[in-house]
């Protein structure tokens, strides 16, 4: 595994928003902190969590490696999607720590930038063991 390969891979799973994509990245006891105080372990609990993509469309990730060694690396990715309902708004919002932006009845709603760093990790299968985000996201008028 390079982490190239992993990043190209992991930005088919969400560009997809392929669940199964996802978890073969992973060993099966493989950890995603999709923030640095939060994880899904596992299979089920990753695709789980990767349900949310679901929710979003024009999904469009970029990166750059910044570090890499023989197991692992670090990355800057950045990632832009429309957010499709309201409950995956609600979600981003709490995650963030943030308010909804104000928005009435119908209004559209926006698109999401996320701009964050992949700290990752696999074993001599080349699967994920760790896989650490920290990120931060900005909304923009649809």
């Amino acid at each position: 595994m390079t982490l190239a390969i992993f990043m190209d891979r992991y930005r088919d799973a969400w560009q997809t928003r392929d669940a199964d994509k996802l978890v073969a990245l992973f060993a099966p006891d493989g950890v995603y902190h999709n923030t640095p105080f939060a994880e899904q372990r596992g299979h089920a609990a990753v695709a789980r969590y990767w349900e949310r993509t679901k929710l979003q469309d024009d999904i469009h990730l970029e990166y750059d490696i910044l570090a890499e060694h023989a197991r692992g690396g670090i990355a800057h990715w950045r990632v832009g999607y429309q957010v499709t309902s309201d409950e995956l708004f609600a979600i981003w919002a709490a995650s963030t720590g943030t308010t909804l932006i104000a928005r009435r009845p119908g209004d559209p709603l926006p698109r999401l930038t996320l701009d964050g760093i992949a700290a990752v990790e696999w074993n001599a299968q080349g699967l994920c063991t760790h896989l650490r985000l920290w990120w931060h996201s900005i909304a923009a008028a649809a």
